[in-house]
């Protein structure tokens, strides 16, 4: 493949995703969330942080989406309030911080493309704080993570995708993580145990989701 044709690749795909994030965005907003579009991490990282006024308590349950734009390592090194769970011997402590923060880091196991976020959760911690508590959630989002419009081509991805490669990541001993593939299973090490349907927002403001031209997170 010639070095020309692969540039026209991407460049088609980067006006792909610029198109269906305006078509994620209109989505949104008619769910009351609200939608950013960044074509790189920089600018991902930099609305992010447009978005978090500084001296804010933030906090994240686990979103690998935010580590990989540099927003949590800046928010370390900035004049904000990084509740970092791992830093806690108490970790329940930590977690029970989240529902009281100004800002809760996540991101989406699956997002459709007209704005429902598809998420799963093992201990529940990150779905739990992402429906209620926090006074703002924000979302980092790859277009990978964008599916069709019906929810079960969302939840296909979440179960299929996302959830095998997390039982991996965290040496669990799952039939997913042994074969890629769902099983429905109830295997004690299950990370399937709690599914959040995000379809709107009740409090205007809330939630906001930057979606990165990017393959972020799982």
């Amino acid at each position: 493949m010639s070095q020309r044709k692969e540039f026209i690749m991407n460049e088609n795909i980067v006006k792909r995703n610029e198109l269906l994030a305006q078509k994620v965005i209109k989505g949104l907003e008619s769910r009351n969330m609200t939608g950013y579009y960044a074509a790189t991490k920089e600018e991902a990282l930099a609305k992010a942080l447009e978005l978090i006024p500084e001296g804010s308590s933030v906090t994240m349950g686990g979103a690998m989406s935010a580590r990989e734009i540099g927003l949590v390592d800046a928010l370390i090194e900035g004049n904000y309030n990084f509740i970092d769970r791992d830093n806690y011997e108490d970790k329940r402590a930590a977690m029970l911080m989240a529902y009281d923060a100004d800002y809760f880091l996540a991101s989406a196991n699956a997002m459709t493309n007209d704005g429902v976020i598809v998420n799963i959760d093992g201990n529940s911690n990150r779905v739990s704080a992402i429906a209620q508590g926090p006074k703002h959630v924000l979302f980092i989002v790859g277009m990978n993570k964008i599916c069709g419009a019906d929810i079960d081509s969302a939840m296909k991805r979440a179960r299929n995708v996302a959830a095998p490669i997390n039982a991996q990541r965290f040496g669990l001993d799952t039939p997913c993580a042994k074969t890629g593939a769902c099983f429905d299973c109830k295997s004690p090490d299950t990370i399937c145990c709690q599914f959040l349907i995000t379809r709107f927002s009740r409090h205007p403001g809330r939630i906001s989701v930057i979606l990165v031209n990017d393959d972020l997170g799982f």
